[in-house]
This record gives structure tokens, sequence and C-alpha cells, in this order.
């Protein structure tokens, strides 16, 4: 829902990257179905994952993969734009420095290239493309676990900042229990594929059913 944030927990291997794919069109489900807007997506074609990335757009574990190395990053903010046919020259560059401006960074960033930004400031430049076509829904697969312990509750913060100012839904998607902790309000828990435990954070947090989200909450540091 917006303004509210449903995190997806789990182990390597449980599935939750695969599921953020489905969320997001990128992979067709085996079973079961996806619906959008209220209605079944019957096929997962490049016109639908046009029409559902208006919509929503993700946020990914490494943003030296997700950003194309020779792009600017004027042009990376500037292409979801051109894609989808939004705006004119002039008012897509005043979209593009209003988006670096969102994420806490200089407008000096928009001349470099990813390999002369630090890993923080590639995950905010990532941020700041999945927001551009103004979405209402984030999902962040991982967006922390590739960055320096000293850099990862910006990055958080960054992400819970926005999704209140923008009244954002938001799928945070991480192994990383305690930090799953921190920023949902609500938690499914995945193994072998299958959500095997979901509820308010409160509930599964502080009254697990199962042995399996325990065994969770027992192995995970915290993290702040």
């Amino acid at each position: 829902h917006r303004g509210r944030t449903l995190g997806v927990v789990g182990e390597s291997g449980s599935g939750k990257s695969t599921a953020a794919k489905v969320l997001i069109g990128l992979q067709e489900p085996s079973l079961g179905e996806v619906r959008f807007g209220g209605e079944a997506v019957r096929r997962f074609d490049a016109a639908t994952r046009r029409r559902i990335g208006r919509v929503v757009s993700v946020v990914f574990q490494d943003p030296a993969t997700a950003l194309n190395a020779r792009m600017l990053v004027r042009d990376a903010l500037t292409d979801p734009l051109e894609v989808h046919h939004i705006g004119n020259a002039a008012s897509r560059r005043a979209r593009v420095s209003e988006l670096i401006d969102l994420v806490g960074l200089p407008q000096s960033v928009l001349d470099a290239i990813p390999a002369q930004l630090s890993g923080g400031q590639r995950q905010r430049v990532a941020i700041a493309r999945a927001l551009s076509l103004e979405p209402q829904v984030i999902v962040a697969d991982e967006p922390t676990s590739a960055l320096d312990v000293s850099v990862r509750a910006q990055i958080l913060n960054l992400l819970m900042d926005l999704k209140r100012e923008l009244n954002l839904a938001m799928v945070f998607i991480s192994h990383d229990i305690q930090t799953v902790r921190h920023v949902a309000d609500e938690i499914a828990v995945m193994r072998n594929g299958r959500v095997v435990e979901f509820g308010p954070g409160s509930q599964v947090f502080g009254n697990p059913s199962q042995d399996y989200t325990r065994s969770l909450l027992a192995a995970a540091p915290s993290l702040l």
C-alpha cells in the first residue's frame, strides 16, 4: 500500500530476487498470477513491461552493474524519460536536476560517469533513476548489501525519507532480517520459493510462528 513498506526476507536462494523479477515484469510466474491495477497480467511482453514500468520501479543490489558504465549520470537519468516519451528536452533537463537534488547529490555529479563516484553515490543515482517516472511502487532488491557498512544506514534513511515524502509503496528485499526490521511495516518470510510466514512487523518479530523465522532472528547480528 502507498506509504508502507513490505519487507521480504530469507536466506540466499530462498526466491527473493525471483519474486522481485516477477513483480516488475522481468520474469513470468510458473504458477499463480500477477495482478496489476486489479487485473491479471496475461502477457509479459515489452508493452506490458513498459506499462508496469510507469508505476513500479526497481533499485538493484549492485549499482556498479545496474548503471551503464559508459553513460554520464545525466544521460542515465534522462533515458527513462525518453523511453516513455515524457516531456521535451527542457522539461527532461529540469526533471533530472530535480532528481539529483532529491537524492542529496550535487549537480556536478550529472557530468560524471559511474566509475568516478563512490558506491553510496552510485546507489543514490540508481535511486534517482528509479524515481524518474514518478512511480507508485519501488522494489528495492538488496539495495545496501553491496555497500560499505558506513553508508548502508544513509541509503536506508534516504529510502525511508523518500517513501514518506513521495507517498511511495515499497517492497524491501533482504537476507538481513535485522535490516528489514528497521524499515518494514509488514514482513514476508521466504524459504525454498514460498512465503512461510507473513504479518505485521511487530507480530513476526515479536512472536514468530515459524521455527525458520526464529532461526533467522537468532542468527542475524544487528546492523544499526
